[in-house]
């Protein structure tokens, strides 16, 4: 039996798939953005080129959508948008992309929630969703033990930590839903103080407002003073320069890290286990991830945390089963031996060069098979690729680097899929892949990583005893990751930078 799990119709549009095996395990097949093959980015909508990708497994003989219709369409009325029901219809959305499988719907925070705990390494956890807007729910805090999963506790449509950070997002200048990680980037060159209570005042009511909420932990209740939805572009139009802009950002990373910390100091108090699975847009928020990682025994971050991850947690929400998880390389796949010794030779040359190689990452980041890699060791490097991707120059890069080394270079959580930062021990060796608060995104490949990426960075610490190289994703701006060989060379013949497939 074939189940397809479908985010869609909303944004960054997304298809999982998953086989059946004769003892009912699940096994997940696929995934991929419908963005990579469309090349729009964000895609809302499904196209015949993914559905297509996905029938190399065979027909669906079942359809799991992300979230319920009915209920999102209750939210919409009550958020002044009209009735949608028509524009919800989910079966009728199938159908014009020649899908007819039966479908069945799943909560949409139960979707992330799932995505989490079934992909985690956890038999108990506390899983903790922070996002945009589900149907109603904005945050949501669960119980897993077992195969079972039980919601604690919810918050609801307009308070909104999600809505108010893309509201802050396009408050100074930056596109909503697409830029959030940008103002995170920015919050290093601003002064948090500045305006750190006059947000949190203005957006919020009280948090911590007595001494039993103090003392005992009780759930905390993130009540937003607006609706914004709509944004705020009202708020503080008298702050317009360019540090003003970067205080803004400092202050409203402190203000979420703030209310991160309440709501995990909470959520860990109610854990048995001290296992945190945490979920949602929010949770690609890696500066923030990294404050509250030693407050936890283990945590898990799925490297698909948003709605597009949701593709397979509508599935595990059905079925309500752990898989073994295979790792982030399940898009397409692009066959080949991994281009070793092309990359390095290109490296020792230029400095600099793409790969597109194996199966693609399903997530917002390049993990080394559509990622543009450097020498981190070069002073102008980061200006050299900032340039080539069309990124403000103050942005820095991640550093993919060997498991085993990584304690000699980063003071602080690091892992796999870059959802923390951590402290560069000598940021004057590798100027390329730290920010100007001294942190770096780290992305570890483990000894038992069988891929080329992991011998790619072995031969590179062969031959240089650099045990880590410059890895971002293998786009421009505004553009989605490299999918296809043909991209490749696009991309290739449009920015002069040597693509090895």
């Amino acid at each position: 039996m074939i189940t397809w799990g479908i985010s869609a119709n909303s944004h960054d549009a997304a298809l999982a798939v998953f086989r059946h095996d004769l003892d009912c395990n699940l096994k997940l097949e696929f995934a991929s953005h419908s963005e990579r093959y469309s090349r729009i980015k964000n895609d809302r909508d499904l196209n015949k080129e993914l559905v297509d990708a996905a029938r190399a497994w065979g027909e669906p003989d079942e359809i799991v959508w992300y979230e319920r219709p009915f209920k999102k369409s209750l939210r919409q009325l009550k958020a002044g948008q009209g009735f949608r029901f028509k524009e919800n219809n989910v079966r009728n959305y199938l159908n014009s992309y020649g899908v007819f499988a039966p479908v069945v719907s799943v909560d949409h925070h139960h979707a992330h929630a799932a995505a989490g705990y079934y992909t985690s390494p956890f038999s108990e956890a506390t899983v903790v969703c922070i996002d945009s807007i589900g149907e109603f729910d904005t945050l949501s805090i669960w119980s897993a033990q077992g195969e079972k999963i039980q919601r604690i506790h919810s918050q609801g449509y307009p308070h909104s930590v999600g809505l108010w950070y893309s509201a802050m997002t396009q408050r100074i200048g930056l596109k909503p839903q697409e830029d959030e990680y940008i103002l995170m980037g920015m919050a290093a060159y601003g002064d948090p103080y500045r305006l750190f209570y006059d947000i949190l005042n203005d957006f919020f009511y009280p948090m911590e407002n007595n001494i039993f909420q103090k003392i005992f932990y009780p759930v905390p209740k993130i009540k937003c003073r607006q609706n914004l939805h709509r944004g705020c572009l009202w708020w503080r139009q008298d702050l317009n320069t360019l540090q003003d802009y970067f205080d803004i950002a400092a202050a409203t990373q402190a203000v979420y890290e703030y209310i991160l910390k309440l709501v995990s100091n909470w959520a860990r108090w109610q854990s048995p286990s001290g296992n945190l699975v945490l979920m949602g847009g929010c949770a690609l928020n890696c500066s923030a991830n990294s404050k509250i990682y030693k407050d936890w025994n283990s945590v898990w971050i799925m490297p698909n945390p948003g709605d597009a991850g949701s593709a397979i947690g509508s599935v595990l929400a059905r079925y309500r089963q752990h898989i073994v998880w295979p790792g982030a390389y399940l898009g397409h796949n692009i066959e080949g031996d991994y281009p070793v010794e092309e990359i390095i030779k290109e490296l020792a040359t230029s400095g600099m060069c793409g790969v597109a190689n194996g199966r693609a990452e399903f997530g917002p980041r390049a993990l080394g098979h559509r990622s543009l890699l450097a020498d981190p060791r070069g002073s102008t490097i980061k200006d050299r690729v900032n340039a080539i991707k069309k990124r403000q120059q103050f942005r820095p890069f991640a550093p993919a680097i060997l498991e085993e080394h990584a304690k000699d270079h980063f003071d602080g959580p690091v892992g796999p899929y870059m959802q923390y930062t951590a402290l560069c021990k000598h940021p004057e060796l590798y100027p390329a892949i730290v920010h100007s608060d001294g942190t770096s995104r780290v992305q570890t490949v483990g000894r038992n990583d069988s891929t080329g990426f992991r011998k790619l960075l072995e031969r590179w610490y062969e031959l240089t005893g650099c045990p880590m190289l410059l890895n971002t994703s293998l786009n421009i701006k505004g553009q989605p990751i490299v999918n296809t060989v043909e991209d490749a060379r696009q991309f290739e013949a449009h920015y002069g930078v040597r693509v090895f497939c």
